[in-house]
């Protein structure tokens, strides 16, 4: 047989060009943004991903904040100074942990100031713009939350909107969570079914740093345990059949890891609805860094078991791959 009919017979074996070749995914890095950033609230509102921390810094020199936007994980653009003490009369310090929402064409910003203790003005603040960046103003000249409730300092909240459209806001410091219910323009608080208005939810281990949200049917509640300052400050949830518990501890799903950071913890969660992408948002402490404030804000996935349960998150420095929001 001679080598031409050889070749001829020779299978066919298609070889990928360099553009077909699997890329390499671009991925996020962490830190995700530059600057001492904590306690980030994750939320995507149309087709962009938006992330409100607190400016990590001394009490007296917390006292604005700034947000981030981005339509891929990858690429983040700084809006300064969406809210300040200048626009909000009763805090002098200590703005932290904003939550958000938006509703009928406006957004909301709900924060704690002025690291209230009993008899002081301060406590959970609400604040409006008709832009997801600002600026806001504030809503109310006064704290929504003053008062402590049921040993709960109000700081932390997070509002979650439950599938029939009630409006739950979940809060507390010092060891204590509360869950209380909003009217309708965010300005009151609407007394539940039972005539209580604030009733506390607090699971074991909880320190602060509340966050729910809801997957088939399933009410995921998480906190942050351990102090904030040190390395045991982690996360760890409860799974129920409604939004008032009882919420029993499952497990610790974020920590730190002795090779990447410390301090792992203050989260939100990010879904992309209609997908089974979800994002941890969180702060850690860079590795040898031993400044109190010296926080920054990262993204990793969240994953769940074939039974539901989330499984333990691997904190990491390439962060998480580029991710536009597809809507159906």
């Amino acid at each position: 047989m001679n080598k031409q009919i050889l070749f001829l017979l020779l299978p066919i074996v298609a070889i990928p060009s360099c553009n077909e070749q699997k890329k390499t995914p671009l991925m996020s890095g962490n830190p995700v943004f530059e600057g001492w950033y904590a306690d980030p609230e994750g939320i995507i509102y149309d087709d962009t991903y938006w992330i409100f921390p607190t400016w990590s810094d001394v009490y007296e020199k917390q006292t604005f904040f700034d947000c981030f936007s981005s339509k891929d994980l990858i690429t983040w653009t700084k809006h300064s100074n969406i809210l300040d003490t200048t626009n909000v009369k009763w805090a002098k310090r200590a703005m932290w942990a904003p939550s958000v929402i938006s509703k009928n064409g406006n957004y909301y910003l709900f924060f704690g100031a002025n690291d209230v203790h009993e008899g002081e003005i301060g406590g959970i603040g609400v604040a409006i713009s008709d832009k997801p960046e600002g600026p806001y103003k504030d809503l109310l000249g006064k704290p929504l939350i003053n008062e402590i409730i049921n040993g709960a300092q109000p700081i932390d909240q997070f509002v979650f909107r439950d599938d029939d459209g009630t409006y739950y806001m979940y809060y507390g410091g010092w060891g204590h969570c509360n869950v209380v219910k909003l009217n309708d323009d965010f300005m009151s608080l609407t007394p539940f079914d039972d005539g209580e208005i604030y009733k506390e939810v607090t699971p074991e281990n909880y320190v602060e740093g509340p966050f729910m949200f809801k997957r088939n049917g399933k009410y995921y509640f998480m906190w942050s345990e351990g102090g904030w300052g040190g390395p045991d400050y982690s996360v760890a949830y409860a799974i129920a059949e409604s939004p008032f518990g009882p919420f029993r501890r499952i497990a610790k799903i974020l920590q730190q890891d002795e090779q990447v950071a410390n301090g792992a913890g203050h989260h939100s969660v990010i879904h992309i609805p209609g997908t089974e992408d979800y994002f941890i948002v969180y702060h850690r402490r860079p590795l040898g860094d031993k400044a109190r404030d010296h926080r920054v804000t990262c993204i990793d996935r969240l994953t769940f078991d074939n039974d539901g349960f989330i499984r333990l998150v691997k904190i990491t420095f390439g962060g998480v791959e580029q991710t536009f929001i597809k809507r159906p």
